[in-house]
């Protein structure tokens, strides 16, 4: 079964065919997938509560079925995790639950197939039952756990080079040190490296540049270091690792000959033709690091996804990251789109109607409505997306932010986007220093009257109390909203506050989730950390070493 071809798995030309005959008559496939959605989930008692009876046309499904979060579903959610085996949501049980966001669905894409190894960056958490029995997992762990993926990534002759028990293993620090080593020992071979997340990849290189020469050790002495201490990873990884001084000896060579880490991964890995995995939305931040280990390797940003379900497809995995264009595939699923332009919702109390596929304009702005075979129904996703253009007849989108507002105390409204483009300017300044921004949060502070924003920085090294000052500054004129602005000049929003955190923070935020469940390979960090996060909090505050307040709005 291993050895069959890729052609038994993926006809290539034929999920182009289908591709271009479901794009090109949208409106259509959308009718026909909601009909088969409904049709086969009849029986379910959601469906049924809600008056359908029978009725599968676009127009009846919008009457009777309402717009929901998870929140909505959460009652009927638990009752399948409790062992109720009921039609709740579909027709047929559940079997499996998606505890998290943020995965490409081991779909086919148009990306270059390699006959090589991937150096991948992928962690699976544990598989757990649920009370009623089905087995709960994040997104990413239920997709590396299934056969099915096994076989058809040996089809298309791109293992990871890393033993799969170094994917499985229990500790994460473990697991990566031990990527990293394999990748190591099959350097010639490896073609591409990826992760689900940019950040993973990030992570991964800024680990190596502490570690190498342990890595370069282990590869000499044909030994593993005792950080590595899982039976299972020493038993697995005993299996490659040999004596290899020669390697160890090409390996230091080549490092020491770079100049501050640029052009890491393809030194490191001759033969490898790109990077691959999701560097759009929250993970723009990390593109400019990721460019500096990547030299001149393209960066290839995968497909729109969602635990929820798969949306569109990257047609064009080659332009650059921030150009991406995704085609939504109008057969996975029945969507709607709900307009964003010039509704303030918190205002009027309503939402406008929605929209469907083909009925979106081009430069507008939606939140994402989807319907799956999976029980989800008018499902409200929190993804804005802008309108770029038509694939034949199904729209190109691009991520903008999540629909829930970011940073507001008032009349102010700033989103992730917006944050980030402050952090990228105000980084500047330490740019001039040789220095970066690790990674980054923020908080709005409404403990006292006004409030006020506070943003977190690590930093990758020790900058001056002047510079920072100026990179406070900085952020706080860079947010432009002008109900920001406004409420600043009249003190109706106080200072922003800089507040600088010890190197590792946001590795033990990292951890802190892992601890929670999260898989590393799904890890995003939160840009704006709410109230109820006491945990997350008290670990930044914990590790304040510097704090900066604005002067920019001063008289």
């Amino acid at each position: 079964m291993l050895e069959r071809r890729v052609e038994d798995f993926i006809n290539m030309e034929k999920v182009i065919e289908e591709f271009e005959a479901v794009t090109k008559d949208a409106g259509r496939v959308q009718i026909e997938t909601l009909r088969r959605i409904l049709e086969d989930n009849s029986e379910a008692e959601y469906l049924q509560s809600l008056g359908l009876n029978g009725r599968t046309d676009p127009q009846s499904f919008k009457n009777c079925v309402p717009l929901v979060t998870h929140k909505d579903l959460e009652p009927y959610i638990n009752r399948m995790i409790d062992g109720d085996l009921s039609s709740i949501l579909t027709s047929n049980p559940i079997t499996t639950m998606s505890l998290s966001s943020g995965t490409t669905q081991g779909k086919p894409k148009e990306f270059p197939i390699t006959s090589g190894k991937a150096l991948s960056f992928i962690y699976s958490s544990k598989q757990f039952k649920t009370k009623g029995g089905l087995a709960a997992g994040t997104a990413t762990t239920n997709l590396f756990r299934d056969s099915r993926y096994i076989q058809e990534m040996q089809a298309l002759k791109s293992q990871c080079c890393s033993p799969e028990e170094v994917i499985f293993g229990p500790d994460f620090h473990q697991s990566l040190y031990c990527h990293l080593l394999s990748g190591l020992i099959f350097c010639d071979e490896v073609q591409l490296v990826s992760s689900t997340f940019a950040h993973s990849i990030v992570h991964a290189f800024r680990t190596f540049e502490q570690l190498w020469e342990d890595l370069v050790a282990d590869i000499r002495d044909g030994v593993l270091t005792d950080r590595v201490t899982v039976p299972s990873l020493r038993n697995a990884m005993s299996k490659i690792l040999k004596p290899d001084p020669d390697l160890a000896n090409i390996i230091k060579t080549k490092i020491m000959g770079l100049s501050n880490w640029y052009g890491l991964i393809p030194e490191l890995f001759p033969n490898a033709k790109y990077v691959y995995g999701i560097m759009t939305g929250s993970m723009e931040p990390y593109l400019k690091k990721l460019r500096h280990y990547a030299g001149d390797l393209p960066l290839l940003t995968s497909d729109y996804g969602s635990s929820e379900g798969w949306i569109a497809t990257n047609v064009n995995p080659t332009l650059p990251p921030e150009s991406a264009l995704y085609t939504v595939l109008p057969q996975i699923g029945y969507f709607e789109f709900i307009p964003q332009n010039n509704v303030d919702s918190s205002f009027i109390g309503v939402d406008p109607e929605p929209v469907g596929l083909t009925q979106v304009k081009i430069g507008e702005e939606y939140e994402i409505v989807i319907t799956t075979p999976a029980g989800l129904y008018r499902y409200r996703l929190g993804d804005v997306v802008k309108i770029m253009g038509f694939y034949n007849s199904t729209p190109q989108l691009k991520f903008v932010r999540r629909s829930n507002l970011l940073l507001t105390i008032n009349i102010d409204k700033n989103t992730e986007k917006d944050l980030q483009l402050a952090v990228e300017e105000a980084s500047k300044l330490l740019a001039e220093e040789k220095l970066e921004v690790v990674d980054y949060t923020s908080y709005v502070d409404v403990s006292q009257d006004p409030g006020h924003y506070v943003i977190i920085w690590e930093i990758s090294g020790e900058s001056s109390e002047e510079v920072l000052g100026e990179c406070c500054n900085c952020l706080d004129k860079s947010f432009v909203d002008a109900g920001y602005t406004s409420s600043r000049k009249v003190n109706g929003i106080g200072a922003l506050e800089l507040r600088v955190v010890r190197r590792g923070t946001f590795q033990k935020i990292l951890e802190h989730y892992i601890g929670l469940g999260s898989a590393v390979s799904q890890f995003k960090t939160p840009r704006c950390v709410g109230s109820n996060n006491a945990k997350v909090l008290q670990i930044l505050n914990e590790n304040v070493v510097n704090k900066y307040i604005s002067s920019a709005f001063n008289n």
